[in-house]
């Protein structure tokens, strides 16, 4: 036994482990426009990285009084983001904005694990984020937003953000069209994260 698993952890120290890659999709509706930009970016780490998404839609609004006994739907995020090696957020833009709702999620995700020390690690302490934004107008302001928040959380933060306008034919069919030139920004940040982590 001894000899064997010595063997297998030989054979396993040449090899690479393989990345977790953490989506947030910053909108809760079913079939959003920036779910099916997600989508469009996982298919560029096949055979590169696993990819999961955040189930958030459960996370209640911040309070300290909620910190001493940490609300279930509060420890799965923290949980699915330590697991993670890089975080990468899909984000609308409400007035300009970024939704109060990735706000409120941060904030929770920012909070020190450890309540006697408040200035401690975090769950998203030192990890890799990233931001695209699909939205009608206002990419540039949330983006600055983003670009001033994260690092400020203690994020590595990777600045090679996708913005995508939401093209007429969607609000009637639902389905969001990708441009040749929004893709190949998403490949572009693709490998940008994944460098990140590495």
């Amino acid at each position: 036994m001894i000899i064997i698993t010595s063997i297998k952890s030989l054979f396993n120290k040449g090899e690479q482990a393989v990345k977790n890659i953490l989506f947030i999709v910053g909108s809760l509706r079913q079939g959003s426009f920036n779910k099916q930009l997600a989508e469009q970016a996982e298919k560029l780490f096949a055979g590169k990285a696993n990819v999961s998404y955040l189930d958030w839609s459960q996370v209640p609004v911040f309070s300290q009084e909620l910190e001493a006994n940490i609300p279930e739907s509060v420890q799965a995020a923290r949980d699915a983001v330590l697991a993670a090696d890089a975080i990468w957020i899909f984000s609308p833009v409400y007035n300009f904005s970024i939704p109060g709702s990735v706000k409120n999620l941060l904030d929770w995700l920012s909070r020190a694990v450890d309540l006697s020390d408040p200035t401690g690690p975090s769950a998203i302490n030192e990890k890799v984020t990233t931001v695209s934004l699909v939205a009608n107008g206002g990419h540039e302001q949330a983006a600055d937003i983003y670009r001033n928040l994260l690092p400020f959380i203690r994020t590595n933060f990777v600045d090679q953000v996708t913005a995508s306008r939401i093209n007429d034919s969607a609000w009637v069919d639902g389905k969001f069209a990708t441009s040749e030139e929004v893709l190949e920004n998403l490949a572009k940040q693709a490998e940008a994260l994944l460098a990140a982590i590495d």
